[in-house]
């Protein structure tokens, strides 16, 4: 396991400089989420062109089931996670979102480096207009016995077989990218 680190706009900034993947369309988009390092406003919802968010991958022991959220806006099965609201820790903000919207206390830090990175489309909705959410996240993991609360923001939260993940979420890449990286991970305790 990777160190604790305090992040920060600057570490996560060396965090992407160094993060690598072999997936094609998450390699194709970590230099902007670097460049968005920069901005000023790149941690909170009002920049309107989009803005860093953070997720949990929350995954059992024994690696065999995923939490997910039936997300009540979007309504589609996600990973939790959600807004950094000026909080350049995003580490920090995935534990914070997975506590909240599971109610588990059991959730601990896998790998206190980066999982996954994704930038994708969330529709307008009201008014706030069409824009990128450039998430970062994180791998925890949280006992799958311990009961689960669904927050003001699900319909549903469900521990789902790895096998029932791609039935659920049927094209979401992302989803299934870290899917198959923790199959493929070494990381186990």
């Amino acid at each position: 396991m990777k160190a604790k680190i305090e992040m920060n706009r600057k570490s996560l900034r060396e965090n992407l400089k160094n993060y690598r993947t072999p997936f094609e369309e998450e390699a194709a988009f970590i230099n902007d989420f670097i460049d968005l390092t920069h901005d000023e406003l790149a941690f909170v919802r009002e920049r309107l062109h989009g803005h860093f968010t953070a997720s949990a991958w929350i995954v059992n022991k024994r690696r065999t089931h995923t939490l997910m959220t039936l997300h009540k806006k979007l309504n589609r099965w996600l990973q939790l996670g959600g807004h950094a609201d000026g909080e350049e820790n995003l580490q920090a903000v995935a534990m914070k979102e997975a506590q909240e919207e599971s109610g588990l206390t059991s959730l601990r830090m896998v790998d206190f480096g980066i999982f996954d990175i994704d930038r994708h489309v969330i529709p307008q909705r009201g008014n706030t207009p069409e824009h990128f959410h450039y998430d970062v996240r994180f791998l925890i993991e949280a006992e799958i016995d311990e009961p689960l609360v669904v927050s003001a923001e699900s319909k549903d939260l469900a521990w789902v077989h790895f096998e029932s993940v791609e039935d659920l979420v049927h094209n979401n890449m992302s989803i299934l990218r870290m899917l198959e990286k923790t199959s493929k991970s070494e990381i186990l305790l």
